[in-house]
């Protein structure tokens, strides 16, 4: 074991496939010589050399095309968006190629591709540059979609997502880059699909992902300590794939469900995750189903309306307190 950081583990990830395979490489803004533009790419010019790290202009429909194209010729390539909010000049090549061409094929091309880069809000970046599109490529199919929170679940989701045969969009966080803990030495591999209890509980279920699950366990501790509020965290890590077994398994076991998540509530995760248990859980709940996220306004700068737009630790306890009638 060795306390390895998030960027470093996705560095690590990266250089261990493209080792294991040479149809593997990146591409992107400033992923090269600059080492990425959160150094989530350092040492790997070094090792691999320009044709297999490869730096692009600003051009994001561009070289998603080119990856796109390299894919259905064999190679595996991790393009690399420097915010996901840039991903939007590429959404033609990621919805009407990527997530399409194994489909209207007939299965005679697959496209291993990984989209990957940093997600949501990171302080005072402006509208533009704080935005959550989980739900949205979630709802293209063909698409497959990842969002982890630590650097052990990173690792192993990122080397799954690069073997996968299928286009995954593999979200991170800028705040989360320099989050470390303690990695195994040894190869292995997280099973994309598959949610994450973080900590067991019977009071109630709280689901969240990415960035938002340091703020889910500790909450659900100190309620916990505070008040014996026993609540259930569950990572569903992978939006697309979603593990709807274990929620519903938690929500059979709690009776209660408040979600969390980083994005706005129309259309969001917390939507579909409500509309499932209220199908196949609802004998079981004892109070609504809440959930919170983002407030329904693009996101301010400054710094006093973010903290009113950026759901906080007293709201989040209000709402699992709401959910439990205290």
């Amino acid at each position: 074991m060795k306390d390895k950081s998030f960027r470093e583990v996705i560095a690590e990830a990266m250089s261990e496939e493209m080792r294991r395979d040479e149809t593997v490489y990146l591409m992107g803004e400033e992923v090269a010589q600059y080492n990425g533009a959160y150094k989530a790419s350092k040492g790997m010019l070094e090792e691999f050399g320009p044709k297999r790290v490869i730096d692009t202009p600003i051009s994001e429909l561009g070289f998603s095309g080119i990856g796109v194209g390299s894919a259905m010729n064999g190679c595996r390539p991790i393009i690399e968006f420097m915010t996901f909010n840039f991903s939007l000049v590429a959404m033609d090549q990621i919805i009407n190629n990527a997530a399409k061409i194994r489909y209207m094929s007939g299965g005679q091309w697959n496209i291993p591709i990984v989209f990957r880069g940093p997600t949501g809000s990171a302080g005072q970046l402006g509208a533009t540059h704080s935005q959550s599109f989980e739900s949205w490529y979630a709802s293209c199919p063909g698409l497959k979609v990842i969002i982890p929170c630590n650097p052990y679940d990173a690792k192993g989701l990122l080397k799954s997502a690069i073997r996968d045969n299928n286009p995954v969009i593999f979200m991170e966080s800028e705040q989360m880059y320099s989050d470390r803990m303690m990695i195994p030495n040894k190869e292995y591999t997280i099973p994309i699909g598959k949610a994450s209890i973080k900590k067991k509980g019977n009071d109630v279920s709280l689901v969240s992902f990415g960035k938002f699950m340091k703020t889910a366990l500790n909450i659900a501790y100190k309620l916990e300590k505070e008040n014996n509020i026993s609540v259930e965290v569950i990572d569903i890590r992978t939006i697309r794939p979603l593990d709807y077994e274990s929620i519903l398994f938690s929500v059979q076991k709690t009776n209660r469900l408040v979600i969390l998540e980083e994005s706005w509530p129309f259309s969001s995760v917390a939507s579909e995750i409500s509309y499932f248990i209220q199908e196949k859980a609802f004998d079981y709940l004892d109070a609504p189903i809440n959930r919170i996220t983002l407030l329904d306004t693009p996101a301010p700068y400054a710094s006093n309306l973010v903290k009113i737009w950026f759901p906080n630790e007293e709201k989040i306890i209000n709402a699992i307190k709401k959910t439990l009638y205290l």
